[in-house]
């Protein structure tokens, strides 16, 4: 994945296919889509508590567990108020 070059060392989300949603800054790739996130946050969507983050450090993500990779505008993610924000979790993609 060679667009994927173009995330590297910026904030990034990843949506799992188990329904993870994970936060944090592409540190590297490989040629079979595995990532590796540096500073990385699991956020737990709830409509009872809002989102909860999970700190995980350095994490690396198996390239065929990810369903969606997107860049995080940092200014617009840091005035979102997560308690706030009450979602449904994300289900797992069912084959």
């Amino acid at each position: 994945m060679a667009s994927l070059q173009g995330y590297v060392d910026r904030r990034v989300l990843l949506v799992l296919q188990d329904g993870r949603a994970i936060v944090g800054v592409l540190a590297g790739f490989d040629q079979k889509s595995n990532v590796v996130l540096s500073e990385s946050k699991e956020r737990v969507y709830s409509m009872e508590e809002g989102v909860e983050e999970i700190p995980l450090g350095l994490y690396l993500v198996k390239g065929d567990m990810i369903a969606l990779i997107g860049e995080i505008d940092d200014a617009i993610d840091q005035a979102v108020d997560l308690s706030s924000i009450r979602a449904e979790p994300i289900p797992p993609i069912r084959y």
